[in-house]
């Protein structure tokens, strides 16, 4: 207690606050200090990272010559942003001839793929520089220098032992890699080396005006929200209130409130991966990189268009997933393999990560197409999934992505093979796993206003993947009124605390709501609501409500 004394003293905290910033592993006074108001300048120096000097070099001698060189990056929130960083930032640093391709889920799939080889060839460049992916592209990889094409791969996926055929290659996880800070996404990676090449070229430009943009990916990607990620997705969060983006101001709108890091999850995201689950992901890449007011607004209405159709046939896929699951008795296992003709290739890493967080197991979700299925990967938090994929390949034509979430592809032969290996390594897997422990909880005791709390939980930003928000516990509090939404897919209460009605978000609807006039206890996240002008607090409830 003497400890959240001293904190609310040095800090301007409420009483709450802390004793929440307390139950966090932060070692000194100083560093609360930074937790809560991370500088740019504490950001990793990058110097010793493998790859990076002769990654600036190549591309300071590709600016110079006037090379072609073409950005190519995956299809996803991570490969678009860092994608939009490496092309905005070479084009404004004197490069003339930049082009630019992503992954498409149905030309070639994830990842550089032998048609996006070919796209790629197609533009006749003397260096590509790939986004978010190229880790485990050797047999591409090898091709393009056999073409007399250089590569440089930025990526921050797990990386095999045999080397790359590159010349240069970013990755933090390379064995050996002195760089600390293993988990930087690839945005992130990219705003890096852009730095490092701005300095290697002597020239003026802003980097910081992509942070924004660096902060969206990163949240996209799930990426930890610790070290240098949460400096960066702080500031980009800051400075998405006053975007330099057309496509991002029309995109996210403008608003009093800082965004957290929960919109960019559920609201912004979504948005910009949309485009690619459902067709070519590139309109999403020209909404970043447009500059034209007009042009970047008709791209957006594009992309709205697209995820309102994305949320139409996902709640048609998780239909048929729940289905497949109940009919095989799925649940029942150490992991969740579902899989079936016609199911949507872009949704199922949404159907997984929704199967995932319902049974808190591992699942496979395969589209299957013919004789070969696609499938996406999810899990638990902290469950490593790249391991238990790597116990599979045998039966697996090719698999990739991180401990977090991952992609494969696998022949229909070989699909229940896979499913009895996939099952037999989690269950191996789940003795010697420990799920990261919950997030820090407090009791609310009526000292400080909702305001106040709101306005700590403000600081405490960016709370998301390794970093979670802190849970304030209120007890006994009256519900008022109990309202559906959605057509009844959520659900809002107002209840009393103390003397104040708050609203409180319950998210997807119960299978059973508090009564009106009933006393209940619930977990949840004290906000600032924006739709009513910022200075109304709302509670965003964490888990059941308990009568």
């Amino acid at each position: 207690m003497s400890e959240a004394l001293a904190l609310r003293e040095a800090l301007g905290l409420s009483h709450t606050g802390a004793r929440a910033l307390a139950l966090l592993p932060i070692a000194s006074l100083e560093a609360a200090r930074s937790y809560l108001a991370p500088k740019l300048a504490s950001l990793t120096n990058p110097e010793g990272m493998f790859g990076r000097g002769e990654a600036i070099e190549r591309l300071v001698h590709a600016i110079r010559r006037h090379e072609t060189i073409v950005v190519f990056g995956d299809y996803d929130a991570d490969g678009i942003t860092a994608t939009a960083v490496m092309t905005a930032g070479l084009r404004a640093m004197g490069a003339d001839n930049v082009e630019v391709e992503l992954a498409d889920r149905f030309r070639g799939g994830y990842g550089f793929s032998d048609a996006a080889l070919e796209r790629v060839l197609a533009k006749r460049p003397q260096l590509v520089v790939t986004c978010d992916c190229g880790s485990t592209d050797h047999p591409r990889l090898e091709k393009l220098r056999a073409a007399g094409v250089d590569c440089i791969v930025i990526d921050h996926h797990q990386v095999p032992l045999e080397p790359l055929p590159v010349c240069a290659f970013l990755n933090p996880h390379q064995a050996g890699c002195p760089f600390p800070f293993k988990y930087l996404a690839s945005c992130g990676l990219a705003l890096n080396l852009m730095a490092g090449v701005r300095t290697a070229l002597g020239v003026t430009y802003d980097l910081r005006q992509w942070l924004d943009v660096v902060a969206i990916g990163t949240i996209g990607d799930v990426a930890p929200l610790q070290s240098d990620n949460r400096v960066l997705v702080r500031h980009g969060l800051d400075r998405l209130l006053a975007s330099k983006h057309p496509g991002l101001v029309a995109l996210v709108g403008r608003r009093k409130v800082p965004y957290a890091a929960g919109d960019i999850s559920f609201q912004i995201a979504p948005k910009l991966n949309a485009p690619g689950r459902l067709g070519s992901p590139m309109v999403a890449l020209h909404m970043l990189l447009e500059r034209d007011r007009a042009a970047a607004f008709s791209l957006v209405a594009e992309i709205e268009e697209l995820q309102a159709r994305r949320k139409e046939l996902t709640a048609q896929l998780t239909v048929a997933v729940d289905a497949v699951i109940q009919r095989d008795r799925l649940a029942e296992r150490s992991a969740i393999v579902a899989g079936d003709e016609g199911w949507h290739e872009g949704l199922i890493g949404i159907a997984a990560g929704r199967v995932a967080a319902k049974v808190g197991r591992p699942t496979v979700i395969v589209a299957f197409s013919e004789n070969v299925g696609t499938g996406s990967v999810r899990g638990p938090e902290g469950f490593p999934l790249h391991d238990a994929l790597k116990r599979c390949e045998t039966s697996l034509i090719g698999f990739g992505g991180h401990q977090a979430a991952a992609g494969l592809r696998v022949a229909r032969a070989r699909f229940l093979e896979f499913r009895e290996q996939f099952e037999s390594a989690c269950a191996a897997i789940a003795v010697d796993y420990t799920r990261p422990p919950g997030p820090p909880t407090v009791a609310f005791d009526g000292r400080d206003s909702l305001g106040d709390l709101a306005a700590d939980w403000q600081r405490f930003e960016p709370c998301g993947a390794a970093n979670a928000s802190p849970v304030v516990v209120f007890e006994g509090v009256e519900v008022r009124t109990v309202t559906l939404v959605g057509k009844g897919a959520y659900a809002k209460l107002v209840v009393r605390v103390g003397k104040e009605d708050v609203g409180v978000w319950l998210g997807e609807r119960p299978a059973v709501l508090p009564k009106e006039g009933s006393r209940v206890t619930l977990s949840a996240t004290p906000r600032f609501d924006d739709y009513r002008g910022g200075g109304v607090v709302e509670l965003h409830a964490v888990g059941p409500v308990l009568s």
